[in-house]
């Protein structure tokens, strides 16, 4: 079989693309159970969901800019290298028609690129996102405009904003946003957020919930698996109707919010202060006034959860897992019910090892969320034991 993707062995961001699909599955079946066993863990994972598209799936992309102008994926293992005019047959089609426009826009917007290793010039970053509905929302970001003496002239704010504008006209996206990075660090993100047209977000819509994503906010990047993963999770949890749900690295509310009409109370935490202020919202919109949710932007690892005495608590951590104060904290506090979502099957097996002294495994499932990549999503159901 031979990759979709033209640029495979300098990218890599699709990986396993030569690879026939149904081979795919079991070979993440296997590398979560051969983490497993590494650990010497007597649990394994049987079944694992595929995704029902494995081409055009994402609904985010992240292109660097490079000081060349070069505009595209980064070459596997290089940093500092761009494949110029790469997007990625994973992407959503409405974002591989936007790059298009916005990569054109950067060579003709008369503005300078960053220099990763001088730490100089303006663009960045270009962020494009996509929802199941057909919205689109494109983020450029950049350094502070005028905030070196080279370019305080002939890239003032209002310079910027100018070509921007322009932009918003060639795109024609549902909402264009500017991220003004202040720092040096080299990130597709930054806190000082401008709405250069259109409202400043996108909204989702899974299993007949609508969900506002900001722009820095997470949100499930597979437009397909999303509906499975929730499904999942709410089977999972079973019937939380005289039940308190906690959910851990909430995000926007993607699980509370499909929990909460069901549950006595419901709790999300996220550190993240735009994806707390999207799960309000998206509280509100979704939920009646008689429904208990609330949300707390915090860490995890510092939040004291454990004064709720909730029956079920989800995790979703990011991909590097769960911290040990994190991990500590639910073996101190043994809720009833642990439901554990995965992306790195590897800190999964690790955090086994320590949750299984006090729990059982009474589900598990893997979720294709990444066809394509050596990733898969596992789902644990975690009971104490008796």
């Amino acid at each position: 079989m031979t990759s979709e993707c033209p640029n495979k062995e300098l990218c890599g961001s699709c990986s396993w693309s030569h690879i026939p699909y149904e081979k795919q599955l079991q070979q993440k079946l296997s590398d979560v159970n051969g983490s497993f066993k590494l650990k010497g863990l007597d649990v394994v994972c049987d079944t694992i969901t595929p995704s029902p598209e494995t081409s055009h799936y994402r609904n985010r992309m992240d292109f660097v800019i490079d000081f060349e102008g070069k505009v595209g994926m980064r070459q596997k293992g290089k940093w500092w290298r761009v494949i110029d005019n790469h997007t990625c047959f994973l992407a959503d089609e409405r974002i591989e028609r936007l790059f298009k426009i916005v990569r054109d826009w950067t060579q003709s917007a008369g503005l300078s690129f960053y220099d990763r290793k001088q730490h100089h010039g303006l663009l960045r970053y270009a962020v494009i996102r996509s929802t199941s509905t057909g919205e689109t929302l494109v983020n450029i970001i950049t350094s502070t405009p005028g905030g070196t003496e080279e370019i305080a002239v002939s890239e003032s704010e209002e310079v910027v904003r100018a070509a921007l504008d322009e932009l918003v006209q060639k795109a024609q996206a549902t909402t264009v946003v500017w991220s003004v990075n202040h720092t040096v660090s080299d990130v597709s993100f930054a806190e000082d957020v401008r709405v250069i047209d259109g409202p400043g977000y996108l909204t989702e819509d899974v299993n007949g919930h609508t969900y506002r994503i900001s722009p820095n906010a997470f949100f499930q990047t597979n437009l397909y698996t999303a509906p499975i993963l929730q499904d999942v999770v709410t089977q999972f949890a079973g019937d939380v109707s005289d039940k308190t749900v906690l959910d851990l690295y909430c995000g926007s509310g993607f699980f509370s919010i499909a929990l909460a009409n069901a549950a006595n109370k419901t709790i999300g935490v996220e550190e993240n202060v735009e994806a707390i202020r999207d799960a309000k919202i998206n509280a509100a919109e979704n939920l009646g006034s008689d429904v208990d949710i609330t949300y707390h932007d915090a860490q995890t690892e510092s939040f004291h959860w454990a004064r709720y005495k909730a029956d079920v608590v989800i995790v979703d951590p990011p991909r590097s897992g769960m911290k040990d104060q994190a991990l500590e904290d639910i073996l101190h506090t043994k809720p009833e019910t642990l439901i554990y979502v995965s992306c790195n099957y590897k800190h999964l097996a690790r955090e086994l090892v320590q949750l299984l002294s006090v729990y059982d495994v009474a589900e598990m499932t893997a979720i294709d969320m990444f066809p394509h990549t050596p990733h898969v999503e596992v789902v644990t159901k975690l009971i104490l034991k008796s």
